[in-house]
């Protein structure tokens, strides 16, 4: 049985207002773990959750909280598990670390912190935690925005049925091969070398983005001694979720209004992968972002903020009456 939470008072929170720092910080614990999460703006005003990345944290959306609460919005962003200031665990069998887990953090985080449903805003891997919530705790998610929404099943689905013996075998493969990475070794030299400037510049088609203090908001989670075994948890939990954890399949089962914003210039999701999607939701709002990469609430803000806010105006009834702060 969940316990409702009260969110704590100013005083318990951290007030840091600009840059990867931006907003009220927390702590949140769920389920034994500890969750860092941020906000900014009224808190009666209505709820947007901001989802980030894989390897990124609640400070990759420093140039869009303020925007977002000009325009009538109260902005949370969240930690998930194994990122940023959350917990890093190690792999449990019984509880992996796939989406499915990041939906019910976030579905925990809206009823005992926010205290009420929310818009998710969700980029990459948060996207599809945004829509797995969405699937799976409904009630709570009134639309979700995805910038963009990565998965490899979108172009190579899962087969229905697999017989056991083909999943036992692909589980214990995933598990002894990610066992042997040496991450403990791999994680510390990249967060400290050239690589990681290399990933980041990959991930933006603007390299003039790629800043010290973006550098640092990757590096600082990864350099933790709890950061090797979490991705290896992540990893394994990603490689094995079953079909029904996959985008295309939640997709068809996504009631909500859903907007995804793709960079024309993303080296790492090709723009072809968003051609995928209409086949499974029919009713979604694909639009093109020109001249932007893989990250574009990070890279080109305003380009973002038109769009997602514009969207938002249209879709939802019960939404702020916009200001348009990007004009």
């Amino acid at each position: 049985m969940s316990v409702t939470v009260v969110p704590p008072p100013p005083s318990q929170l951290q007030p840091a207002p600009t840059g990867a720092q931006w907003g009220e910080s927390g702590l949140w614990h769920w389920q034994g773990y500890s969750c860092h999460w941020r906000v900014l703006g009224q808190r009666e005003a209505p709820a947007l959750l901001l989802l980030h990345g894989f390897g990124a944290a609640s400070g990759h959306w420093r140039h869009n909280a303020a925007t977002l609460v000009q325009a009538g919005w109260c902005v949370y962003a969240l930690d998930l598990v194994g990122f940023g200031a959350s917990s890093q665990p190690a792999h449990h069998r019984r509880s992996p670390l796939d989406n499915r887990l990041w939906a019910r953090q976030v579905q925990a985080f809206l009823e005992q912190v926010v205290q009420g449903p929310a818009v998710l805003v969700g980029n990459s891997l948060g996207a599809l935690v945004g829509i797995t919530a969405a699937v799976f705790s409904p009630r709570w998610v009134q639309a979700v925005v995805a910038a963009p929404l990565p998965d490899p099943t979108l172009l190579l689905p899962i087969e229905t049925r697999r017989p056991r013996w083909r999943r036992c075998l692909q589980r214990w493969i995933v598990v002894l091969l990610c066992r042997l990475l040496p991450l403990e070794l791999l994680i510390p030299l990249i967060a400290r070398s050239p690589l990681l400037d290399l990933g980041l510049r990959s991930a933006y088609s603007d390299q003039s983005a790629v800043d010290s203090e973006l550098r640092r908001l990757i590096a600082r989670p990864a350099l933790r001694p709890t950061a090797a075994r979490s991705l290896r948890a992540m990893s394994i939990g990603m490689a094995l979720r079953p079909r029904q954890a996959t985008a295309a399949c939640l997709l068809r089962r996504m009631r909500q209004p859903l907007l995804v914003l793709w960079g024309a210039q993303d080296r790492l999701v090709p723009i072809e992968v968003s051609t995928q999607l209409a086949q499974h939701k029919a009713d979604l709002t694909l639009q093109h972002l020109p001249g932007v990469g893989h990250c574009p609430h990070d890279e080109h803000p305003e380009l973002f903020h038109e769009a997602l806010l514009t969207w938002l105006a249209r879709n939802l009834v019960d939404g702020p009456p916009h200001k348009q702060p990007w004009a």
